[in-house]
């Protein structure tokens, strides 16, 4: 059948207030750009007129500014899941304007293939190929594109044409079978294929084509300071006495990383170690360190659910895609990030975390336990299931006026029953085989920063007995002293004895 070409504009006219749209993609990688955009201006439109118009907006992980920044912006999003990374939308989910809620990337696209979340009207995917049959080609990023395209009641298509060379070969599109029928997934290794290089849509779906040129506008990390330096010479050198130790294997595990300058900085840690051996990763999100790492012989493979490079690293991998072509591959999110998989493979994960307390809880989403950051994303999936679970975060922040290490988180993403390991730029606290007091005192000695350390001791004088001794009137107190005063350090404890 012939498939017509449309503007973003025509397209957006299929999308009504109150619809459920999913997209393609994950973070920016592979998300629709004109389309959203177009639906934007539809929305502010309807606005002016005085009419409602908001979506429920589902997505493969964060966007960028042509989805979440533009729909924000026009007060066009009602409801938003699983995660959200643009300032605009964070300051909307927290004022309520946007209902969003949070649930583990690998659990979205079975919530929607088991009812949970309702009809999905509209499905917006980029790809970079196609045929009139409805086979397509994706590409940088996969997200929830085959179960969406499979559910949705209609589908539009961005048609990419910016990169310089096909994504064929590169994608491995899967979906499991659902309860009673499910069976196990059968990947042995990051490398294993199990699905299919192309996506077949059914083309009595697609309502049309809307060309594109632009690129995922993703800027370059953050350049690697002194404290990102020791965060990653510390984990490295924390896995290689394990591997010394025979606590990890001679031919080492696969790597899953999470996303941001603090977890690409461990990468670059690992690559700059010497005693750290050639390397596979199974992970949600590909950053710019990967392809140094691969360049440099230091990782042969990476599983991934996107290619979450900067513009700037995406056209050097499009110049030597050739090199690539056989050490990655991508991933629906429900496979890159599936406990299953995690377990079998013996991950080592390593995640980042806004705070985390002496006992080792992990915040990872919430500042002050009420404002949403981004989202837990897939930091769950991974820290519950890994062989090591591993937290990353600077030991101070804000010039020193805030410590990352407290005497108790605020909100809890990830409970001391799955924490291993934390890591600051201060040290390694393995926490493995440890009872709470003993992680309590392992935290304080090897990851606060000095200006804290006798601020720890001093909260733990004043907790008492207990199997994870706390003063509730205290616990908190760092975290008011810094409201009122701007300065963790002020805090005093004797005021509570």
């Amino acid at each position: 059948m012939s498939i017509p070409f449309i503007s973003a504009e025509e397209a957006a006219t299929y999308i009504k207030n109150g619809d459920n749209v999913a997209l393609s993609g994950f973070t920016a990688s592979g998300t629709p750009k004109l389309v959203p955009n177009a639906i934007a201006e539809r929305a502010k439109s309807f606005h002016d007129k005085g009419e409602p118009f908001r979506i429920n907006l589902y997505t493969g992980a964060s966007t960028n500014e042509f989805v979440d920044g533009a729909l924000t912006n026009a007060s066009a999003i009602a409801k938003r899941a699983p995660y959200q990374g643009t300032p605009a939308t964070r300051k909307s989910v927290n004022s309520g304007e946007i209902d969003f809620y949070d649930p583990h990337l690998s659990h979205m696209s079975q919530d929607m293939r088991y009812g949970f979340i309702g009809d999905i009207d509209v499905a917006i995917v980029e790809v970079t190929e196609m045929n009139p049959s409805g086979e397509v080609i994706l590409g940088a990023g996969l997200g929830m594109t085959p179960t969406i395209v499979k559910l949705a009641k209609k589908v539009i298509i961005e048609y990419c044409s910016c990169y310089r060379t096909s994504f064929r070969g590169f994608h491995d599109n899967y979906v499991p079978l659902d309860p009673p029928h499910r069976r196990e997934i059968p990947i042995y290794k990051p490398s294993d294929r199990i699905g299919s290089t192309v996506l077949q849509i059914d083309p009595k779906k697609i309502i049309g084509v809307v060309p594109s040129n632009e690129s995922e506008s993703v800027k370059s990390f953050t350049q690697l300071n002194d404290t990102t330096r020791a965060i990653g010479r510390n984990v490295a050198s924390f896995l290689a006495s394990e591997m010394k130790a025979g606590r990890i294997p001679r031919e080492f595990l696969p790597i899953q990383s999470g996303v941001g300058n603090v977890a690409n900085a461990a990468l670059y840690g690992l690559n700059e170690n010497d005693d750290i051996p050639r390397f596979e990763m199974f992970t949600e999100v590909v950053q710019d360190a990967v392809t140094d790492l691969m360049e440099n012989g230091k990782c042969s493979f990476a599983s991934t659910c996107a290619l979450a490079f900067s513009d700037e690293t995406m056209l050097h991998f499009m110049d030597n895609i050739n090199f690539y072509r056989n050490k990655l591959l991508m991933r629906p999110g429900e496979i890159s990030n599936h406990p299953e998989i995690v377990r079998r493979l013996g991950l080592i994960a390593m995640n980042t975390a806004l705070e985390c307390d002496i006992y080792g809880n992990v915040n990872s989403t919430h500042v002050n336990g009420t404002y949403m950051m981004n989202g837990i994303g897939g930091s769950g999936d991974f820290c519950r299931n890994a062989y090591l679970s591993i937290f990353l975060c600077p030991s101070i922040q804000k010039g020193g006026a805030l410590s990352a290490i407290v005497p108790m988180v605020t909100h809890v993403d990830h409970s001391d029953h799955s924490v291993k390991v934390i890591v600051t730029d201060q040290g390694v606290a393995d926490l493995r085989n440890k009872a709470p007091m003993q992680r309590a005192r392992t935290i304080i000695e090897n990851c606060v920063h000095p200006d804290y350390k006798q601020l720890m001791w001093d909260y733990l004088k004043i907790c008492g007995h207990g199997h994870m001794p706390h003063n509730l009137r205290a616990a908190f107190a760092l975290h008011q002293t810094f409201q009122e005063l701007g300065d963790m350090r002020l805090t005093d404890f004797s005021k509570f004895e």
